[in-house]
């Protein structure tokens, strides 16, 4: 890391902060040459490879945008589908990999979506585990209402 002010080629860290839901690392760093201080931010890329090949950054606005013509009519907030999306970007990072299917994420929407809205998670599904017929909106349902079943009941206190 180059020194902005003398352009010496060393830097020592001087603190380290993590910001942003852990992406993002701020650095303080001191220039050993000229004694002066400056501020860094390292960010892990997430890139998306979309089925043309060509690979882009992974954005939270296209998953927001996405989902929310899934959640047309219903009763979703901005908020809610911000945490999904927050949701989403987690789950694919914990995969450990630099670059993703844009499939992947398509997939990786389907579990938070699912919490959120059965509706909006059926309308998304069906694009990506590409529906061909109503039996398979058939089969989905049942098992949505098979998985609704078998999940305890949440006790409520006196």
């Amino acid at each position: 890391m180059h020194c902005p002010f003398c352009r010496h080629t060393d830097s020592r860290v001087v603190d380290s902060r993590v910001q942003e839901d852990g992406t993002v690392i701020r650095r303080r760093r001191q220039c050993p040459e000229c004694g002066r201080r400056f501020g860094t931010v390292e960010t892990a890329t997430l890139s998306v490879i979309k089925r043309s090949g060509a690979t882009e950054p992974f954005s939270r606005d296209k998953v927001i945008t996405g989902v929310r013509k899934a959640c047309q009519g219903r009763p979703v907030t901005d908020a809610q589908l911000q945490l999904l999306a927050q949701q989403v970007e987690e789950s694919i990072r914990t995969l450990g990999q630099a670059e993703v299917d844009a499939h992947e994420v398509g997939l990786a929407i389907l579990e938070p979506l699912r919490s959120l809205d059965e509706v909006a998670y059926l309308r998304f599904a069906s694009v990506y585990q590409a529906f061909d017929s109503l039996d398979d909106f058939e089969s989905a349902i049942t098992l949505l209402r098979t998985e609704r079943e078998a999940a305890p009941v949440p006790r409520r206190m006196p």
